[in-house]
């Protein structure tokens, strides 16, 4: 049997202390986003936890357990891609684990996808593809599953973009650089190398390579437009002044149209 709403001390009715107002907003904030996906997802559980304590070591913690973890991110608009705050690039230095970046602005692809959310849809000139940007001197293999794994489970292409540089001869002396014919088919016989076993582990995967001159992220910021999903990896290396991301990732994250998964690897 529940007992009063007050307790009774020297004869006086005492009111128990109020409950942080924060704290309530935060709980009430965690339950409407539970009803909200529950009733988009009916048959998807979800758990709700309020933790206590710093938002960068409390997610740390509790992605230790997690095989992904997802960060909101506040939208600058279709074109002008995510805005990351200290505690996202904390997080995403820091943690183990892949870390998905979805800005809060909806895409034109994010809106078909609720109207399609078991992804039933055929394939055609809406369906977008899975974008992996590979560096062929580290092709880890935690980056390459994930990547094919997001594609096989959205049916969707999966679009390999690598980036290389020209050699030093290949520039003139008017600094227009001369496209090697033999490099650019080393390359594109060295990635095709790299995909070969994936591609025999995911024989549904559809497999688009594309070799580039120069840096890749520019290339991968292009191909967000059109994809549903861009994967990059980072290394989790560290240095005397602690987890650096890396200036491709970076430049995606700040300009991508779609989201972004980043998959820490040795």
């Amino acid at each position: 049997m529940a007992g009063p709403a007050y307790a009774a001390a020297s004869g006086l009715d005492i009111p128990p202390v109020p409950r942080d107002p924060q704290h309530s907003s935060a709980r009430r904030l965690l339950d409407d986003v539970r009803a909200c996906i529950t009733g988009r997802h009916p048959d998807l559980r979800v758990e709700v936890e309020d933790i206590d304590g710093l938002p960068v070591s409390a997610l740390l913690r509790a992605a230790e357990d997690a095989e992904l973890l997802v960060l909101g991110s506040r939208g600058l608009g279709k074109v002008a891609g995510f805005l990351l705050g200290s505690v996202s690039l904390a997080v995403l230095a820091g943690c183990e684990r892949p870390v998905v970046l979805v800005r809060s602005a909806q895409p034109e692809w994010q809106a078909r996808a609720e109207e399609d959310p078991a992804g039933t849809r055929p394939a055609g000139p809406d369906r977008h593809d899975v974008v992996l940007g590979l560096d062929l001197s580290h092709p880890h293999d935690k980056l390459l599953e994930f990547a094919f794994d997001a594609a096989s489970r959205r049916a969707a292409p999966l679009r390999v973009v690598h980036g290389w540089t020209l050699p030093p001869y290949s520039y003139g002396g008017d600094l227009v650089p001369e496209l090697d014919d033999d490099l650019a088919r080393q390359v594109r016989r060295e990635l095709s190398t790299a995909l070969r076993p994936w591609r025999e582990k995911f024989p549904n995967v559809e497999v688009s390579p594309q070799t580039t001159v120069g840096g890749a992220g520019p290339h991968l910021v292009d191909a967000s437009h059109d994809a549903a999903l861009v994967v990059v990896g980072r290394r989790t290396r560290r240095s005397a002044v602690g987890t650096h991301i890396g200036p491709v990732t970076q430049a995606l994250l700040h300009h991508a149209a779609a989201p972004v998964a980043v998959v820490p690897h040795d």
